[in-house]
């Protein structure tokens, strides 16, 4: 069984930390394990169910309820908003230290040719989508800059934090759709990790964890954080640093 450690848990949720790679729900009957099985595992007898998805590679705070009461009020909270979601995600360049992204999105696919199903695009009619982001720090490797992000959503798209940051010109480290060349995707899924994809995304994974989640339940107020994954410690921790905020 893959380790989830358990964050916060109250009887009618749990809040858990989950590592790059693992799914969140089932996506294919090839009998992949979830981190949804994980938690019914956990929780034999109980209907849980996932209230925030992350994607495979995105690693960090998943909230999942443990009734169907408890699951039909949290995704009420979710339509209204009421989940303060802060993400860190480290990038390529020197970012600047603060800004709002405001770029609507929508499939690619819908719009111009696209070899990824999947992939989003910002588009002059698409939806809604707004991404405030704040530099942390800046780093520095043979002379190739890096940033770490605290990131928030105003709004909630799909891969909305991948395509808002690479639409600026600071793709998130590793990142195989949004990043340098999109035809690493498709490699990956052909052959696996390759030297090439080494040398130009730096890691196997996007760099992109859920870092902090915060609402109110039953007048209480609750916060959860999620260390760094040990990942994404590692590459930053080998990075030369240049000027903290």
């Amino acid at each position: 069984m893959v380790e989830v450690p358990v964050l916060c848990e109250h009887a009618d949720w749990v809040v858990v930390a989950k590592p790059s790679g693992l799914l969140v729900h089932p996506t294919r009957p090839d009998g992949q394990y979830t981190l949804l099985e994980n938690l019914r595992d956990r929780y034999p007898g109980e209907p849980v169910s996932i209230v925030n998805r992350l994607d495979r590679e995105t690693s960090g705070l998943v909230l999942a309820a443990r009734s169907a009461e408890a699951a039909s009020r949290l995704g009420r909270m979710t339509m209204r908003r009421e989940f303060e979601k802060r993400y860190l995600a480290l990038v390529w360049g020197e970012a600047p230290v603060a800004g709002t992204i405001v770029a609507r999105l929508d499939r690619q696919g819908r719009h111009r040719p696209s070899v990824i199903h999947l992939k989003q695009a910002v588009v002059s009619d698409g939806a809604t989508a707004i991404t405030r982001f704040m530099r942390r720090e800046c780093r520095s490797r043979d002379r190739e800059k890096f940033s770490w992000l605290e990131v928030e959503l105003d709004t909630g798209r799909l891969h909305q934090i991948r395509v808002h940051l690479g639409h600026i010109g600071h793709a998130v480290v590793g990142d195989k759709i949004y990043g340098p060349d999109e035809n690493f995707y498709l490699q990956f899924i052909e052959r696996d990790w390759t030297p090439e994809m080494e040398s130009r995304l730096l890691l196997p994974r996007h760099a992109l964890h859920a870092w902090k989640l915060s609402f109110v339940w039953n007048g209480e107020p609750v916060h959860v954080c999620c260390p760094l994954a040990p990942d994404l410690q590692l590459f930053w921790d080998g990075l030369t640093p240049e000027a903290p905020i």
